[in-house]
């Protein structure tokens, strides 16, 4: 097996032989640190990053990731994606993960053709082979590289050298699309994905350094970790008159805690379209 160190200077022989790149850059921990060693081993010059604004996305984040490419001194162009305007992605459906990466990499794909990219990277790491992820098939559709996953690279491993990198989002906690709160079937909506994104950021002010709100209909399911399971119990009034507050009628605490794709854990092999996979 490869040790972290071989597999870094793997990345880098890979990212040589690519001399001039277009990495989607979302702000967070394996984009950052694919961003950072995309200048190292090519330059400034020959990176470029680009910030995709999305309705299913915190605004926050679009402004973090713009922020972080000016400080690294990278080049960095802005561009947007009307998810809730396309049919596929707004029915909420397993496959509509597909049809969502497959709108970012035409977009991405458009602007690497314009102005002169060859290759263009995404932050894709090892860890996303382990759960339900359609849009590795958008992705290879598309020629999009993983160069992250090329070299073998898992987040414990992209952490512990973005740390050594002096990276600011380092340890930055995972983020996702705010559709990933809705369940299966139940079509998105604006006002949805308002409810979802008002009450994880009213929770996370008051302390919470992870926590989902998972939308249940009238229902709001709250996910945190099990060492703050007690503190969010503490805060139940507050949380409960908040979260009622935005329209839900009752509130709950899954007792399972935080977990990443926890959606997806109703999923069978069933229900999964035979030509995503």
């Amino acid at each position: 097996m490869m040790e972290m160190t071989e597999k870094n200077a793997q990345l880098g022989e890979i990212l040589q032989g690519m001399k001039k790149v277009l990495v989607a850059f979302s702000g967070g921990v394996d984009s950052a640190f694919l961003l950072r060693r995309a200048q190292q081993e090519l330059g400034a010059d020959n990176v470029l990053a680009v910030v995709v604004a999305s309705e299913l996305f915190r605004e926050e984040e679009f402004d973090g990731a713009i922020a972080l490419a000016e400080k690294l001194g990278i080049p960095v162009k802005q561009t947007a994606m009307k998810e809730l305007e396309n049919e596929a992605i707004v029915a909420n459906t397993p496959e509509s993960w597909y049809h969502s990466k497959k709108m970012l990499y035409s977009r991405l794909n458009e602007m690497a053709m314009a102005l002169d990219y060859p290759y263009v990277l995404d932050g894709m790491i090892m860890d996303d082979k382990l759960d339900f992820r359609p849009g590795l098939r958008a992705r290879t559709e598309a020629g999009v590289r993983s160069v992250l996953q090329e070299a073998v690279l898992y987040k414990k491993e992209i952490r512990e050298l973005s740390k050594e990198l002096d990276l600011p989002v380092w340890n930055k906690p995972v983020s996702c699309s705010l559709a990933s709160r809705i369940p299966y079937g139940v079509r998105l909506d604006q006002q949805k994905i308002d409810q979802v994104n008002k009450a994880e950021r009213f929770i996370a002010s008051l302390g919470f350094d992870m926590v989902r709100v998972r939308h249940h209909g009238d229902i709001a399911r709250i996910e945190v970790s099990s060492e703050q399971a007690a503190n969010l119990i503490a805060r139940a009034e507050q949380i409960d008159t908040a979260l009622k507050g935005l329209g839900f009628s009752y509130i709950a605490m899954d007792l399972r805690g935080y977990r990443t794709g926890s959606m997806n854990e109703t999923l069978t092999e069933e229900s999964l379209p035979s030509h995503i996979g």
